[in-house]
């Protein structure tokens, strides 16, 4: 049986700078970021605000699905997310 995955993205408050990532526990992944557990891009630009996710059936096609989204433009990012979330509110409240 394969592993779960998903694909979400970050911004911080202003809604200017985005990062898309993978796990195969959201809620865990994003409280990490929301705490600043891990250093990196997501600790220095302060992103912690969850406005876009994907559930995908397989841990593998959902890496395949982050590469995919990382390759895109800011325009497409910014259509996946207000098409699902047309104010950019943080979606953690709601997966908790």
């Amino acid at each position: 049986m394969n592993k779960q995955g998903y694909v979400y993205i970050l911004t911080n408050k202003n809604n200017t700078t985005l990062y898309v990532g993978v796990t195969s526990n959201l809620v865990k992944r994003i409280w990490e970021h929301k705490n600043h557990v891990v250093d990196g891009f997501t600790k220095q630009y302060n992103l912690d605000k969850l406005v876009y996710f994907e559930v995908i059936d397989d841990i593998e096609m959902a890496i395949k699905r982050e590469k995919y989204i990382k390759g895109k433009s800011r325009q497409y990012k910014n259509e996946l997310i207000e098409n699902n979330n047309r104010s950019w509110k943080d979606l953690y409240f709601d997966i908790i």
